[in-house]
């Protein structure tokens, strides 16, 4: 990716690598792109999570925004897939959310997607790096800036919390069944679901009990949401309920915890909604798309149903691409971002959680009998940081211990070398019959690292 955006966006602390200068520009840069060569106003749609810093760059993306004609639609604290949802379904032009995830609170993130509810594309991106790097004339521009907007031509602010409110809407139209019966834990990661989930819930019936529903900006993902599965699970045992889910803080993923505290991971719902769709004659091509990080049990249990499936590289837009390239509606993240795309174009951790619900009151099973088939293998993930990202990847020594391992796996494990979108980072994964043996190869390679000097 570029030097400020990766996979998901623009990430960084705020204040520190990512600041209000750079929200503001961005604003400025797409107010005027999306106006060029057209007369019509340009609209542009924008939501934040929870994080303190939220409001700071809201309002230096629409002060940019409205500095350059553009009006600016308010959704304020939603979830990103509110955001991709109300620019396809209401002719906006693009939409922003500001959120960095299952970040930290210090962290923050500038997301974009196009007029379609998708993630902006990569040479707009590179066009929007041109001009945060003030490099105009590669724009094409031959002032000292984007020219400010003046009188009427100036942008206004818009209140649109009715989007959201839509929004909540169709999410509690898609549900086919009652929730009476059921009495759901809800974790909400203290961020942008802290509302909205408790609410369709409890439009759909269900008995429904939240924590971590009580925001204050600094508290996000604080040991909660899906990245803290543990505070769920408990809260699901202690309180007998029958099922559980928990969403990270801008809630574009989801994790589920069964009615014994269990945690049901991403490539265990992926499992459970592929063999749902398939049952039901709706699962496109028989296939599901997943990444290459997706445990070898969900593998197995696939092919023992006669599904297919398919690898991509790790993030939810390359899953996204193959769905859109090969038809296929299935897809998704062990992480718990899970694209359903009949319905949405971008993880949504809420509207996963509706169609698990869906699939358990179909089947009258519970979720631990639906997910029983995938039996994960033990797997250890380590992050080493490395000056050169691919001097790691190319170093023949690296390779040659890569390659050790491989072979000493065999068809009982298998291991991954990849680089980070987003930080000097490289992740070694292995997985294989022990947890034990899993640490021990990690660390295999690691070691081979820092002794070719690469981290």
């Amino acid at each position: 990716m570029g030097k400020y955006f990766g996979t998901d966006g623009f990430r960084g602390e705020a204040g520190v690598t990512l600041t209000s200068e750079h929200a503001y520009k961005i604003g400025r840069f797409l107010g005027w792109y999306y106006a060029k060569g057209g007369t019509h106003k340009v609209r542009a749609v924008i939501g934040k999570d929870t994080r303190r810093s939220s409001y700071m760059f809201e309002y230096a993306i629409v002060a940019g925004l409205t500095a350059s004609g553009a009006d600016a639609y308010m959704l304020h604290v939603t979830t990103t897939p509110s955001v991709s949802y109300a620019v396809a379904g209401d002719d906006f032009d693009c939409g922003i959310m500001i959120s960095a995830s299952h970040n930290p609170y210090y962290d923050n993130g500038i997301k974009l997607v196009n007029q379609y509810g998708e993630k902006i594309d990569d040479q707009t991106i590179e066009q929007i790096e041109l001009y945060l790097d003030g490099n105009l004339e590669a724009l094409g521009i031959t002032t000292p800036d984007i020219p400010f907007a003046t009188g009427a031509e100036l942008g206004q602010i818009v209140d649109y919390s009715a989007g959201r409110n839509r929004y909540i809407g169709y999410l509690i139209s898609l549900s086919r069944y009652s929730f009476k019966q059921f009495r759901v834990g809800l974790d909400c990661a203290n961020g942008s679901a802290w509302m909205i989930a408790k609410s369709v819930f409890d439009a759909l019936g269900a008995k429904t009990y939240t924590i971590n529903a009580s925001p204050n900006g600094l508290n996000i993902n604080l040991e909660a949401g899906s990245t803290h599965i543990e505070a769920l699970a408990k809260y699901v045992r202690e309180n007998r309920l029958d099922l559980g889910f928990a969403f990270d803080g801008d809630a574009d993923r989801c994790i589920a915890v069964d009615e014994n505290g269990t945690v049901v991971n991403g490539d265990h719902i992926l499992y459970i909604l592929s063999c749902y769709l398939k049952q039901n004659d709706a699962l496109s091509n028989n296939t599901v798309v997943t990444t290459v990080m997706s445990n070898l049990g969900l593998y197995r249990a696939l092919d023992e149903a006669g599904i297919a499936y398919e690898q991509t590289t790790v993030g939810d837009r390359y899953v996204y691409e193959n769905m859109q390239q090969n038809g296929h509606c299935l897809g998704g993240e062990q992480s718990g971002h899970i694209i359903l795309s009949k319905y949405a174009t971008t993880g949504d951790g809420i509207l996963t959680a509706l169609k698990l619900m869906e699939a358990v009151i179909a089947s009258k099973q519970s979720l631990s009998k639906l997910a029983e088939p995938v039996r994960m293998l033990p797997q250890v993930t380590r992050n080493i940081r490395v000056a050169d990202k691919a001097a790691v990847r190319n170093n023949a020594a690296v390779q040659a211990s890569v390659e050790k391992v491989r072979q000493q796996l065999g068809r009982d494990g298998r291991i991954l070398l990849r680089e980070s979108g987003t930080e000097p980072v490289v992740r070694v994964m292995v997985e294989a019959t022990t947890e034990g043996l899993c640490a021990k190869l990690t660390d295999e390679v690691l070691e081979v690292i820092r002794a070719e000097g690469l981290a």
